[in-house]
């Protein structure tokens, strides 16, 4: 069932397996932007999902990408998907109806189960058990982070706080987005009777992921957060072996982007991260 309510954007590069699967499973509408495939997923979209709406970037826009489908939403809500993952049955309509009543909220995080099995994912799990509380008008505990692949936001606050960030680019981009919306005032809830569904494939790349994590941590904090804490994911990823070096090494090159665009936070905002943080969040 199509809720006109919610856009479902997903990005994608080179995974038309995963697509051919999960495709079918998204109410309509659906926006997919191809970060470039070589794989054949524009043509094979093309031919059999004419009724979702493609973009071809032509060259791999990160997270970004994401951005790209969110302008060209035409509904209030755009609910975020992956190529292994989609959303349960009634989820958006449930979604749709939660935004509709919290006006400021920004960000619906969904419990997200993983794998045949549906465990719950270690995300949604610390969102679930978030220490900042339910404040009187969300619908849900307070959170600052959140899984793109498990989130339904508010367009108009999406697009207000930039989108997500291509100094990030890819892996952990939730985390800079949450804070910026938080900023502006905008809420971010867990809420645990919208579900999500993630397979990730098993061909992922763990290293790859492990220096992403450590760059992406470092770059986060220079952007918004203070010189301290810097310090201490810098440390962090001296402490991590090979890929946490691997990933400050990567992390260089972008500093002088994210130095530019530096703002740190909002006193408020700086100790709910830092309670987050103490409670392994």
């Amino acid at each position: 069932m199509s809720d006109a309510r919610v856009t479902v954007v997903v990005a994608s590069k080179d995974r038309l397996r995963a697509l051919t699967r999960t495709l079918p499973l998204h109410p309509r509408p659906v926006i997919l932007v191809d970060n470039g495939s070589t794989d054949g997923t524009a043509g094979f979209v093309r031919r059999h999902f004419p009724d979702v709406h493609l973009v071809e970037a032509g060259t791999n826009l990160g997270a970004p990408a994401r951005n790209v489908g969110v302008r060209m939403a035409e509904t209030p809500y755009v609910a975020f998907a992956d190529d292994d993952s989609w959303w349960a049955p009634g989820a958006l309509e449930r979604a749709a109806d939660v935004l509709d009543a919290h006006p400021r909220l920004a960000v619906l995080g969904a419990r997200v189960l993983v794998g045949p099995e549906e465990r719950l994912d270690a995300v949604s799990a610390q969102m679930r058990d978030s220490p900042l509380g339910v404040e009187p008008d969300l619908p849900g505990p307070s959170v600052l982070g959140f899984l793109a692949c498990g989130a339904v936001v508010r367009r108009e606050a999406f697009l207000e706080a930039g989108g997500f960030d291509d100094v990030i680019f890819f892996f952990g981009e939730e985390e800079r987005l949450a804070v910026d919306l938080a900023a502006r005032g905008w809420g971010l809830a867990y809420v645990d009777d919208v579900v999500a569904h993630h397979h990730p494939s098993p061909a992922r790349d763990p290293r790859g992921r492990q220096v992403l994590a450590a760059r992406n941590a470092v770059l986060t904090a220079v952007l918004r957060r203070p010189w301290r804490v810097v310090a201490r994911r810098s440390f962090d990823a001296l402490r991590g072996g090979p890929a946490g070096w691997e990933g400050l090494r990567s992390a260089v090159p972008r500093l002088p982007r994210a130095l530019a665009e530096r703002r740190e936070l909002p006193l408020a905002v700086e100790a709910a991260r830092r309670r987050l943080e103490r409670s392994g969040g």
